[in-house]
């Protein structure tokens, strides 16, 4: 008897063959092989080209439909610190998977927030799709964001969202959509008890770039809650956001106070000098950290010079605000973006391997590749943003 091969039993139903040379030569070819394989190409050509749903593939993107050029803009307060280099690939990648153009990348290089403001205005005119920017007060975004919002556009916060408070109560005055960024007056209260736990009461510097900003200023105020009732006397010593200026700051305040019990710090720059202010001044033996993974940080924290970074992944930082502002457009509205926190965790030599990776989600180099993570248990991180 002849024998059918399923998958030509398979390719006859799919393509609903009549009696005819093709299904008999599928039926009675010139064996079992070269039927299946035939079978195999029909089905092939009728999933790639007879499916409605896949007829239009190259009018998609992934699963979705085709969408105009929509243009995101990001507006940033520091646009050339290297913090922000993971961020700036997170929102370059999630441009590239959803098919759309690479989102603008604006703002001011120090922290200057009428020169944001003017970028804002800027999207707003040419009818961006949507705004991600830095909230670093509570005042000056109040109404650029509800202009944009009453044009229809999307705005999300990342990074920093208003927050001024020392109780870390959320007074942004901005009618933003969503957060995407760390929970910062509790990171800072997850420092000072990482410092408690280093040192005695007494005096500590917590060094800080641009006192009042909204994206540091909480992280000094959590740990400052934390050690003050504890009888600690916290400075808080301006660096600026120069970063020549930055470590001769530092600098300049331990030859001052050898007596200090420990240097901190609550952002990226004045983290990544630390270790090299510490041992011009002969302090290198004083318990340090702060936050961030630039890489000068990493380097630091493997050479065993740097104690600790607190983590906050600026990859989410752009590729989440990308694929929200995405979301919100392709749905018509309908999928709000939430807050997003993007993370809190301690990094320090002994669990650096996992962070200290050549890749784009760090910032370390620009090549688009599969990282495989390290085998073994997976852990919660080791400081969470619960309170």
């Amino acid at each position: 008897m002849d024998r059918v091969d399923p998958k030509v039993d398979e390719a006859i139903e799919t393509l609903n063959m009549k009696d005819g040379p093709s299904r008999r030569k599928l039926l009675k070819g010139t064996g079992l092989v070269s039927a299946t394989a035939a079978a195999s190409a029909l089905l092939a050509a009728c999933s790639s080209s007879s499916s409605p749903a896949n007829a239009a593939a190259k009018d998609t993107a992934g699963n979705f439909p085709k969408v105009p050029a929509w243009q995101f803009w990001f507006v940033n307060h520091v646009t050339t610190n290297t913090f922000f280099t993971p961020t700036q690939y997170g929102f370059a990648d999630a441009a590239a998977i959803l098919d759309i153009p690479v989102p603008k990348w604006t703002g001011s290089t120090n922290s200057v927030a009428s020169q944001m403001v003017a970028q804002i205005n800027a999207a707003v005119s040419a009818k961006a799709a949507g705004i991600a920017t830095t909230l670093i007060n509570s005042s000056s975004f109040t109404t650029p964001v509800a202009n944009a919002m009453s044009a229809g556009i999307p705005v999300l916060s990342y990074n920093a969202d208003g927050v001024v408070s020392k109780t870390g109560v959320a007074d942004i005055g901005c009618n933003r959509l969503a957060y995407v960024g760390q929970a910062l007056f509790t990171s800072g209260q997850q420092l000072g008890e990482r410092i408690k736990s280093l040192t005695t009461p007494g005096e500590v510097a917590i060094f800080i770039e641009t006192p009042g900003t909204a994206n540091i200023q909480p992280r000094f105020d959590g740990a400052n809650s934390i050690l003050s009732p504890l009888g600690y006397k916290v400075a808080e010593i301006t660096t600026t956001t120069v970063p020549a200026t930055i470590l001769a700051n530092e600098k300049a305040y331990l030859l001052a106070h050898k007596s200090v019990k420990g240097a901190f710090a609550v952002d990226s720059t004045s983290t990544s000098f630390l270790a090299q202010a510490l041992s011009e001044t002969g302090l290198s033996h004083l318990p340090n950290g702060g936050f961030d993974t630039v890489p000068q940080t990493l380097t630091n924290i493997k050479a065993g010079t740097t104690g600790f970074t607190i983590y906050q992944d600026p990859y989410l930082q752009g590729f989440l605000p990308t694929l929200y502002m995405y979301l919100y457009n392709i749905s018509g509205g309908t999928l709000v973006p939430s807050d997003t926190d993007t993370g809190l965790s301690f990094i320090t030599k002994s669990n650096l391997t996992q962070y200290n990776v050549a890749s784009r989600y760090q910032g370390s180099t620009t090549a688009q590749k599969y990282v495989p993570r390290p085998s073994g248990a997976i852990s919660n991180p080791p400081a969470t943003t619960s309170t």
